[in-house]
This record gives C-alpha cells, structure tokens and sequence, in this order.
C-alpha cells in the first residue's frame, strides 16, 4: 500500500461523494435508526432506546394511520385518472392544431412552471367561502344563493385539493402523450382508414397502443409525487378540517412536529416509501407489459 494512489476518477467523484453522503445517506441512516427507537424532540435522551419494531407494529393497527394512506391511495387513484384523460384529450387537440402548435406547447407546460406551495395559495384564495373567486362566479351567475364553505366542508375540502392537483399536473401526461402522437407513424392511421375504421376504432386498436407506454411513464411520475402529496394540502387545509384530508405526509409531518414523535413519524415514513415503491413496481410492470404489446403488434 505504500506506493498505492488513489485513481484519478475516484479523486474526481470524491467531493460528489462526501456531500452526497452528508446530505443524503447519513439522514436517510439516522432517520431508520430513529424508526426503532421512541425519539421525541422534547426527549433528546429518547434517541439512545432501541424499541425494536414497536414503531412499526403500532402503524400496522393504527387506525388514523391507515385512513390517511386510504385516503392517499383515493386522491392518487382519482387524481391520476382525470388527469390522463384532460391530458390526452389535450394533447390530441394539440396535435391536430395546424397553426401555432409551438406556442400552444409553450401554454401547456404553465401549470409546471409554478411551485406547489404557490399552487396552495392560489386555490386557497379562490376557494375561500367569503371572497372567492368560485364562489363570487356562482353567486353571479345565479347558481347559488349563499356561500359554500370549500375549505370548511371536509368532501368540499378534498374536492377542492383534487381540483388544485388536477390542474397544477395534467400537463404532465398532455406533454407525455403529445410526445407519443409527435413519434407515431401515420401509415397505420392511413392504413385504418382506407380499411374503414371508425375513429374510435383507429383510436382504441392503433393510437391507444402506441401512446400506452408514454401514459404509463406518466402515470409512475405522477404516482410519486402524489403519494408524497404534502405542500398543496398543507397550505390549503393543513389536514383539516378535523383530520378529514389528511394524507399520509401531512399526517408524519404533523406526528414528527406538532405531535415531537419523531421515531413514529420516521417509522411512519419508511412504510410510506415502501408503499411507493410497490405502486412504482406495479405501474413499471404495466408499462413493460405495454412496451411487448406494442412490439408484438407492430
């Protein structure tokens, strides 16, 4: 070892390393750590107490627990639905624009371009019960008489954080399916046609198959961050009201602070990401399962 240096890339990835591991692997060690001890913030000395999976086994019967990731699993489920039919229904607008499809490409990726916690303050203002822009145009057009208490009502409540998701996303998939439209050949539309397939027909057996794995690309984006949904519902209801859109993130985010359970907020944690990753793996599969379909019939 006494002539041994170090290679020239290894020096080179080494300040990469340092801070990757400074930033990222010890916390991501330390908060697991955590997982299997009953720290709390107010309780410094509580970090050094091994409990085992005690953490773990009270999330398995916590109730509160499992209606925040039910409900997680219903604002994903939804969410993701609407948002790839207004996505593909935008993108096939877009894609059969003949003029200025440049600029509409450009008007299509706003809702990207703002922050999620602008987002929250956008559509918390334009829900509010009193001076609302929703309820001011319902009241104007005469289709309500009264105020709607959007952020008070708690179905009111999830619909409206629905919406805000709905609308700040669905450029993900119109981007996405636009791509696949953009790269799909024309002679297989041509060539149903000429054989006298109606536009769903074209549509369901040629269109669809392609533009499959280009959704399913979406859809594993987007199951991420709405699984992680926190920022939108923090700023617009902060769970409430009386818990009632809480998710899962909202929910460790308020045992580790408000409630100073950091071990049970950790713990509660690392079964959230695990519950990802096996939404990641199923929506994976999916698309592997369209890539062949798509192989085999084209």
């Amino acid at each position: 070892m006494k002539g041994w240096r170090p290679p020239a890339p290894f020096l080179l990835l080494l300040p990469a390393i340092l801070v990757l591991a400074a930033v990222v692997i010890v916390p991501l060690i330390l908060s697991l750590y955590s997982s299997f001890t009953p720290f709390r913030l107010t309780q410094p000395a509580s970090l050094y107490m091994f409990v085992g999976f005690r953490n773990y086994a009270r999330i398995l019967t916590d109730l509160e627990f499992w209606t925040a990731f039910g409900r997680t699993v219903l604002l994903l489920t939804v969410a993701l639905n609407v948002e790839m039919l207004l996505g593909l229904g935008l993108a096939m607008l877009v894609e059969k624009a003949t003029r200025g499809q440049r600029l509409l490409r450009t008007i299509m990726m706003f809702p990207m371009m703002f922050s999620p916690i602008l987002v929250g303050f956008q559509f918390k203002f334009m829900f509010n019960d009193n001076i609302g822009l929703v309820n001011n145009a319902l009241q104007s057009l005469g289709l309500t008489d009264q105020a709607i208490p959007w952020l008070i009502d708690g179905t009111l409540a999830f619909t409206a954080i629905l919406i805000a998701e709905v609308w700040s996303s669905t450029s993900v998939f119109a981007i996405l399916i636009l791509a696949g439209l953009l790269a799909m050949p024309k002679e297989p539309i041509e060539a149903a046609r000429v054989d006298g397939c109606t536009p769903w027909q074209t549509f369901r057996y040629v269109t669809w198959p392609f533009i499959m794995p280009f959704a399913y690309i979406a859809m594993t984006i987007r199951s991420l961050d709405v699984a992680r949904a926190y920022d939108i519902v923090k700023i617009m209801t902060d769970g409430g009201p009386a818990k009632r859109t809480e998710l899962l993130w909202t929910l460790v985010s308020r045992t580790a602070y408000a409630d100073a359970r950091m071990g049970l907020a950790n713990a509660m944690a690392y079964v959230a990401i695990l519950l990802s990753i096996l939404f990641t793996v199923y929506f994976y599969r999916k698309l592997a399962a369209a890539r062949t379909q798509i192989a085999a019939e084209w």
